[in-house]
């Protein structure tokens, strides 16, 4: 199975602009620019690859937590996943931060941890952001 997507990019790093386009149609023509990777701390200038990687993220994570609770026997009302992922200009990307909150009728809170970890390394996603730190913070609610 192979999912794509391409870029297109004009003039320089600084200076110019791209968009983004995915196989699906779910990304069509999306902007972004230098200013919306590096500058724009509130983000509204764009999307950016780091913001692309934090959707992938916490989609994939929450699909595999999913998977693990229903085979426990507790499948989820809802998960909410956030990813935080940080960029150290000059590094590179240094981290992913989840931040679940479950609603998992039937479950205690040490399972629903044990899960939420045994999610965190098992969903392809993490397995190929391996060289990073991904750290989880995980509660019910």
């Amino acid at each position: 199975m192979k999912r794509t997507a391409t870029a297109n990019w004009t003039g320089s790093l600084t200076d110019g602009s791209g968009t983004l386009d995915a196989l699906s149609g779910a990304l069509k023509a999306l902007p972004y620019t230098y200013k919306g990777r590096f500058v724009d701390e509130s983000g509204q200038s764009g999307t950016n690859p780091e913001e692309l990687i934090a959707a992938a993220h916490s989609g994939c994570f929450a699909m595999q937590l999913a998977h693990f609770l229903a085979e426990n026997g507790t499948p989820a009302t809802n998960l909410e996943v956030e990813a935080a992922v940080t960029l150290v200009p000059g590094t590179g990307i240094t981290g992913s931060a989840l931040t679940l909150t479950g609603s998992v009728p039937g479950i205690d809170e040490a399972t629903f941890r044990e899960l939420a970890e045994k999610a965190k390394a098992n969903c392809p996603v993490s397995k190929a952001l391996g060289a990073i730190d991904i750290t989880l913070e995980a509660m019910l609610g």
